[in-house]
């Protein structure tokens, strides 16, 4: 009984550290890297087709190469790279629409799972009682701890009416919620004017980089302008981020010139992002509010305004997170989702940690809880008296 099982144990230590070696083949000398690099390919077809033929029960070798390649990027030990096979990127494509038939959060990737921070009103999680802060450990009956992101989501979101089993770990304790999937339309940009002391300040908030979301920011910021405001309070909590250009637009909102962030990787070519010279709000005094849930696009833009002195930041530490994705898709039908560089803001720093480890994220410069914590909007308020202030 012992004979095959040690059989299969040095087949796969073969397959993965043939796989391991093809990506240091560098380190050996010179005449053997390029018999290296062919002969580690040897030693991975030979291990699936050893696996393939004398495992005691039949696997496919569609089966067996799906799992070596996830097996390679778990290697990787990023939570934000993932191997999507077949199935997986056929339903990734499906629900990365800003309108998907889901839940309505906004999520992070904790060890755990994923923390949610943010609950949309109206809809499905806030009708079932979710709350910000709670941790999502498991959904249709699988564990989401170690899962990347993308492939935890997938997991959650479904065709609309549909209802998907959901185990929470809130304060300790873990509670069990159904909830039924519907079209959610998440808010891209909300903006309203606060009055205080007899001054008007424009409270604008963002909820996501989706594409086109810069034009509503710019919508936003010119309805308060137009009303002779004192000044804005350019709201970030609980956005996750997405798309780099949208990053780009949005802090040319604020910056007339100048760098933005760039970006660098060992197979993408160095890129500096600019503001376009279209300023909105060029000199308005202004604030970012931002808190654990402000992330990648996020931090992008509340950083350059830091870095560039255009504004202070108000409220908790942000995310910490400063590389950037790619999706690769295979010839098999599936995908890589990649990490492949890393954002620098225009000081030069990252606001990750080493490589894809979270990093301490950007520092507030006035540091308050944020709105979760208490009935009163304690964070909006410190916002504003900052801005009175100036």
């Amino acid at each position: 009984m012992r004979a095959p099982f040690a059989a299969l144990i040095v087949v796969i230590a073969a397959l993965f550290g043939g796989i391991w070696l093809g990506g240091h083949s560098a380190s050996l000398p010179g005449p053997l890297q390029d018999f290296a690099r062919d002969d580690d390919l040897a030693v991975v077809d030979a291990s699936i087709e050893r696996v393939h033929d004398d495992y005691y029960r039949g696997i496919s070798k569609k089966k067996l190469a799906d799992e070596a390649i996830r097996g390679m990027v778990k290697g990787l030990d990023d939570r934000f790279s993932a191997y999507f096979d077949a199935a997986e990127y056929k339903k990734f494509r499906e629900v990365t629409d800003a309108r998907f038939s889901g839940i309505g959060v906004g999520v992070q990737p904790t060890e755990r799972g994923l923390r949610i921070v943010e609950v949309y009103d109206d809809a499905p999680a806030d009708k079932a009682g979710l709350r910000k802060g709670d941790v999502i450990i498991s959904a249709g009956g699988k564990r989401l701890a170690d899962v990347p992101e993308e492939s935890a989501t997938s997991l959650i979101k479904g065709p609309e009416g549909t209802r998907v089993a959901l185990v929470v770990l809130r304060k300790g304790e873990r509670i069990s919620k159904r909830v039924t999937r519907a079209q959610v339309n998440i808010p891209v940009v909300e903006a309203e004017i606060e009055k205080r002391d007899g001054k008007r300040y424009s409270h604008v908030s963002l909820g996501q980089f989706s594409s086109g979301a810069h034009a509503e920011v710019y919508a936003g910021l010119r309805k308060g302008l137009e009303q002779d405001v004192d000044g804005i309070v350019f709201d970030l909590r609980g956005n996750t981020g997405g798309l780099v250009e949208e990053a780009r637009l949005v802090a040319s909102a604020f910056l007339p010139d100048g760098e933005i962030v760039t970006t660098r990787g060992r197979s993408v070519k160095p890129r500096v992002y600019r503001a376009t010279g279209d300023a909105v709000a060029p000199k308005t005094p202004m604030v970012v509010l931002v808190d654990e849930g402000s992330a990648s696009a996020s931090e992008i833009v509340a950083g350059a305004l830091q870095d560039r002195k255009r504004a202070k930041l108000v409220g908790t530490p942000t995310f910490g997170k400063g590389v950037f994705q790619q999706v690769i898709p295979l010839e098999n039908g599936g995908a890589l989702d990649m990490t492949v560089g890393q954002y620098f803001l225009p000081s030069g720093r990252n606001i990750g940690g080493r490589g894809v480890a979270r990093g301490k994220g950007l520092k507030p410069d006035v540091r308050v809880q944020d709105k979760q914590a208490t009935e009163r909007d304690e964070a909006l308020e410190r916002a504003i008296s900052v801005l009175q202030s100036q």
